[in-house]
This record gives C-alpha cells, sequence and structure tokens, in this order.
C-alpha cells in the first residue's frame, strides 16, 4: 500500500472533495502537498487533513478564514499533545524518587477548573 497520493486519487478518496476546493485549500496552505517529479503528491495525514477541512466546510458552513483558524488550533493542540507525551516519557524514565516529586507537585498544585 502507498503511502503518496496523486490528486485524483484524493479527490477519488474523499466524497466531499472536488477539485476546486482542493486547489483552494493548497492555494491558502492548510494543506501543503510534497512536490515531486510527478508533481504534487499527498500523505495519508493529508488526507485526514483534507476529510476535516470538508466535513467542517460542508457540515458548519465554514468559510475559508474560519477553517484556517480552527486548522491552525487543531495544529496547535497537536503539538501540544505532542509535547506532553515526550514530558510523560521523560518523567517515567526519571527515579521513582523523582517521579513522587513530580506527582506530589502536581497535586499541590491541583486540576485547572
Amino acid at each position: 500500500m502507498t503511502d503518496r497520493y496523486t490528486e485524483e486519487e484524493v479527490i477519488a478518496a474523499i466524497a466531499l472533495l472536488s477539485r476546486s476546493r482542493l486547489t483552494s485549500f493548497v492555494e491558502t496552505q492548510v494543506v501543503v502537498p510534497l512536490h515531486t517529479d510527478k508533481g504534487p503528491m499527498y500523505r495519508d495525514i493529508d488526507l485526514a487533513r483534507l476529510e476535516l477541512l470538508c466535513e467542517l466546510s460542508e457540515h458548519f458552513d465554514l468559510n475559508e478564514d474560519a477553517l484556517e483558524i480552527v486548522i491552525s488550533l487543531v495544529d496547535q493542540l497537536h503539538g501540544v499533545r505532542c509535547r506532553l507525551r515526550a514530558m510523560a516519557r521523560a518523567i517515567e524514565a526519571e527515579p521513582p524518587e523523582v517521579r513522587t516529586r513530580i506527582a506530589e507537585a502536581l497535586s499541590r498544585i491541583g486540576s485547572p477548573d
């Protein structure tokens, strides 16, 4: 199975995606295909992103400006989740006494409202 898709394959795979909508998403850079000697190629993550964009556009009637804001927030949230996972792995690698001190410090701070 491939992990790179042509424009035609992407349009065929996503029911709500038209060529003009794909062009619009690429022009506004909410999706950035890989540029290859075979033309633009899309990855699995691009397909997931395009499907989300189409659903937001279609079902919630979001215009391009709103889509850019929403996808930016999704990207930020994804980045924070990646950093939190990295922090959790770093804490897990620490000796038990360090993990205990971190847990105690977190419980003193409390959970956000």
